[in-house]
């Protein structure tokens, strides 16, 4: 692979189960698309299923985008539908993320894995940091 470019097509890349912390509500999916460790920027598509939550949480290591590619998003109560963003920086509180009928969320992370494990810390009740 071409370290200076990468093209592939998003439904070449199969989904695999992810564990978030908290997550409720059915087996959440991951397309990773890219993750650039040099540039800690990690780039994948997250499968919430009907009837799923990811609890209020924060990332401290950078900020973190997201695009509803399908379905619908509720984002600490606020529904979003396909072509909605938002956009969190880091050390922010956000969520909890939840799906009625199952939303597919093109997500850009400023902040890198390690090991398979990402930079993810529930937020007790919700509370909202700078």
């Amino acid at each position: 692979m071409d370290a200076a470019r990468l093209a592939l097509m998003a439904k070449d890349v199969a989904p695999t189960p992810v564990e978030i912390p908290g997550a409720t509500g059915g087996r959440f999916l991951i397309q990773l698309l890219n993750e650039d460790a040099a540039r800690g920027v990690v780039t994948s598509i997250i499968h919430l299923p009907a009837g799923g939550r990811i609890p209020a949480h924060l990332h401290r290591a950078g900020a973190e985008m997201h695009y509803v590619l399908e379905g619908d998003l509720i984002d600490a109560g606020q529904e979003l539908g396909a072509g909605a963003f938002l956009t969190h920086a880091a050390g922010t509180v956000h969520g909890p993320h939840e799906s009625r009928g199952g939303a597919r969320v093109l997500t850009v992370q400023q902040w890198q894995s390690r090991d398979g494990k990402f930079d993810f810390h529930p937020a007790e009740d919700g509370a909202r940091a700078g």
